[in-house]
């Protein structure tokens, strides 16, 4: 079938699912673009708007992603890579089919189907061509905004090569259909179908993390680096990536009105150099605001964009400050709604990388030089604190250690990633830092997060080389050299331990965090270098 590039298919037609197809006699939406799927979204009382004409929608229970309810389908040869446990969950190929028939049949039920032809990464040498089918018109708006939208004569000549089955009020019914038990969700990969099944959440989210997971699965095995990152340029066409789980600050600091932004949340480093997977962003809009934030602020007032489960006031503008539904509270724009950034999405070697950290314990230091080994330490064990709401569950700071800044989406072994870091970063001479976007003062609880001001002075600072002719200090206990002064900074919060009324009590906190460091490296001591085990934390005694 000849698919149309724009517009409506007849009633009839059949969906292509990687090998499969929709008996549906209901109405397709072909690639509409996001005036007609929010109206379409208004209409069927699935979404609302705001003062601004932006549109707003609540994503019901899942108001953050699902990690317990995602599987990879165990296909042999195909998933022999893949780093199988609590991460990375086994799903059998008989119980993939018969969700996905079951999901089939759940979106042949409709009367309507909304369809978008996009693509997965800014590199054309690496891109993959996808097809999200859903249920739901938001949902394909909230696709259109992520990932990389196509002209007509790209989709007529596009051949999907994952599909994306996407049946958000679908619930399903735990162990009976084969998922964990007393669960209605599931986000399943299939690597040999290359297609995703997601049933029974409305967190859009999960759309764009399983399409990332699958990036993470298909670069390394091509001697590429996928990254859960976002990224800028300078002026001088200096790169800068910036590491960190959802919450550490990665789509805020790369937003910098003097950095060009190439993107916000991940990012692939080929021999090329870096290039971004997406076409938007999602940013977390708790707390948003219009002098720590522009840039992002003021593309939650631009028609296109959409929020996620943000609360309105009387006059129906969005109160950032309001988090009675989640803390997790986000904004899903195009990049284009950021005006100073990467047309291209692609940039060079990275000339300073950034390792995001959010403390909960106030021990780390605001800003951090590593070396080449404490760099691969501090990539491998991926310490911050999950930040309320981003996760089904999480509402107060909770310690993690989270391999690579990203194991959740991770389906190899850290080590592979980690290597293809070390091996890039050695080649191409990147400076690396680890930033603590959370507390000191006695952490989370006895104080509030580092201000972002603060921040922000510290980043460009290290990315700028305002530091090369400033003083360090190494920290004895973690190793770390750390800057004694910087501007605009106050220099008490540049010792954590200077900011702790009781510094015995500081020496406890960081003691415990060392051990936490040294317990979690255990499981991936076996095959690292003698230098990398070197960069350990040593508590004191």
């Amino acid at each position: 079938m000849a698919l149309p590039a724009l517009g409506t298919a007849g009633c009839g037609e059949s969906v292509g699912i990687a090998g499969h197809g929709l008996d549906f006699d209901g109405v397709e939406h072909w690639n509409l673009e996001w005036r007609a799927l929010h109206e379409m979204a208004v209409e069927r009382g699935e979404a609302t708007m705001t003062a601004h004409g932006v549109l707003l929608v609540l994503t019901g229970d899942r108001t953050g992603r699902s990690p317990n309810d995602r599987y990879i389908v165990d296909e042999g040869y195909m998933t022999d890579d893949v780093w199988w446990g609590d991460v990375n969950v086994r799903m059998t190929p008989e119980t993939f089919a018969a969700l996905r028939d079951k999901a089939i049949r759940h979106l042949e039920s409709r009367d309507e189907l909304h369809v978008q032809d996009l693509a997965v990464g800014a590199d054309p040498a690496l891109r993959m061509p996808i097809r999200l089918i859903s249920e739901s018109p938001w949902h394909a708006s909230f696709a259109r905004n992520m990932f990389l939208r196509l002209s007509p004569e790209e989709i007529a000549l596009h051949e999907p090569e994952f599909t994306l089955l996407h049946a958000p009020f679908l619930k399903l019914d735990g162990a009976a259909d084969g998922v964990r038990q007393g669960s209605d969700v599931a986000v399943c990969i299939s690597f040999t179908e290359r297609t995703v099944v997601i049933c029974g959440s409305e967190y859009a989210g999960e759309i764009k993390k399983a399409i990332f997971s699958v990036m993470n699965h298909r670069l390394p095995l091509r001697g590429h680096l996928p990254m859960h990152c976002s990224a800028n340029i300078s002026a001088d066409d200096d790169t800068a990536v910036f590491f960190g789980l959802s919450g550490t600050g990665k789509t805020t600091l790369s937003a910098d009105p003097r950095r060009p932004l190439i993107g916000d949340d991940e990012h692939g480093w080929s021999e090329a150099g870096v290039f971004n997977f997406e076409g938007g962003c999602y940013a977390k809009m708790i707390r948003l605001s219009a002098e720590d934030e522009p840039e992002i602020f003021q593309t939650s007032r631009m028609p296109g964009s959409i929020l996620e489960n943000v609360v309105l006031d009387a006059d129906g503008v969005p109160d950032f400050d309001n988090g009675s539904i989640t803390e997790n509270t986000r904004g899903s724009y195009p990049l284009e709604f950021i005006e100073n950034r990467v047309p291209s999405g692609m940039a060079g070697h990275p000339d300073n990388i950034v390792f995001l950290t959010c403390d909960a314990y106030g021990v780390l230091p605001p800003l951090s030089r590593l070396s080449a080994s404490q760099a691969a330490y501090h990539f491998i064990s991926g310490y911050t604190a999950k930040v309320a709401g981003t996760e089904i569950g999480v509402t107060e700071p909770e310690v993690t250690f989270s391999a690579c800044f990203g194991a959740p989406f991770m389906p190899m072994h850290p080590s592979v990633y980690a290597d293809l870091l070390s091996e890039k970063v050695e080649q191409h001479g990147a400076a690396c830092w680890l930033l603590n976007t959370g507390w000191v003062a006695g952490g989370a609880g006895a104080s509030d997060r580092i201000r972002i001001k603060w921040t922000r002075a510290l980043l460009n600072a290290a990315l700028d080389g305002s530091l090369d002719e400033v003083a360090f200090v190494t920290d004895q206990r973690f190793g770390f050299e750390v800057p004694i002064e910087v501007p605009e900074v106050p220099a008490d919060i540049l010792q954590p331990r200077n900011t702790w009324g009781d510094g015995d009590e500081y020496d406890a906190a960081a003691n415990m965090l060392a051990r936490m460091f040294n317990d979690n490296f255990e499981r991936f001591a076996e095959g690292c270098s003698s230098d990398v085990l070197a960069a350990a934390p040593r508590p004191s005694a």
